[in-house]
């Protein structure tokens, strides 16, 4: 049965809601792990990381809540049906989000390491917008866009075939590494790209482990995978 028929719209509406505030106070939240550590509120490419976020979260809900409601509804409920290692993964990727952070600002505030180019920042900027936009266009392309791993039997989950998923497998993960390793770089440390690196290690490595288990249990996926060959880069792997 249809997701969007078996769960009551008063149900996916009050999961849209608190998924909004969860998103937003997420968001605030970045701030004091930003600039407490750095000492100061002048840090421009801080405030322009916060403001790219908001972005993203108003371009997810943009692309998501007139389609698919109920994958955001998800994303604050109970979390069933996700792979052990997922969420190993997931959580450690969600530490090395916050350390980035301190990192960079106590890099800012005591300078520990040589700081980095202005050029640098911006094109790690770039980088991170990029990579944002990927990740929202993924989306918007993908009806079955869970943030867990898993299969969604209970929507009669197929292969998402549109959008980037034309040119590779796993648009949003490359999108993901780009935000990453672009959002350390663009806070001008050195020592941020240290968990920005780990995380995306850990973004490609989960790439092989849910390209491995679509492969096995979700139909179509073997012929999507003939068909576009590759999973992160295009004409590379």
């Amino acid at each position: 049965m249809n997701e969007q028929l078996s769960l009551s719209k008063p149900n996916v509406t009050r999961g849209v809601i608190r998924w909004s505030i969860r998103e937003t106070m997420g968001l605030i939240m970045n701030i004091p792990f930003l600039f407490w550590p750095a000492g100061t509120w002048n840090w421009p490419m801080a405030w322009v990381l916060i403001v790219m976020e908001a972005i993203w979260i108003i371009g997810t809900a943009i692309v998501t809540i007139p389609r698919y409601p109920e994958l955001l509804a998800e994303r604050v409920g109970p979390r069933k049906g996700g792979k052990a290692w997922d969420t190993v993964i997931l959580g450690v990727i969600g530490i090395m989000m916050l350390v980035k952070m301190v990192l960079a600002g106590l890099d800012i505030r005591f300078g520990w390491t040589i700081e980095l180019p202005l050029w640098t920042e911006i094109a790690g900027m770039v980088a991170a917008m990029v990579g944002f936009g990927l990740v929202v266009w993924a989306t918007g392309s993908n009806a079955y866009f869970s943030q867990l791993v898993r299969i969604q039997n209970e929507r009669g989950h197929t292969v998402a075939t549109g959008g980037p998923y034309q040119f590779v497998r796993h648009p949003a993960y490359i999108g993901m590494i780009f935000v990453e390793l672009g959002t350390s770089t663009m806070l001008g440390s050195w020592l941020a790209l240290i968990p920005g690196g780990v995380s995306a290690f850990l973004l490609i490595l989960r790439t092989v482990l849910e390209d491995r288990m679509l492969l096995t249990e979700l139909a179509g996926y073997k012929e999507f995978a003939e068909k576009t060959c590759y999973r992160l880069i295009p004409g590379v792997w």
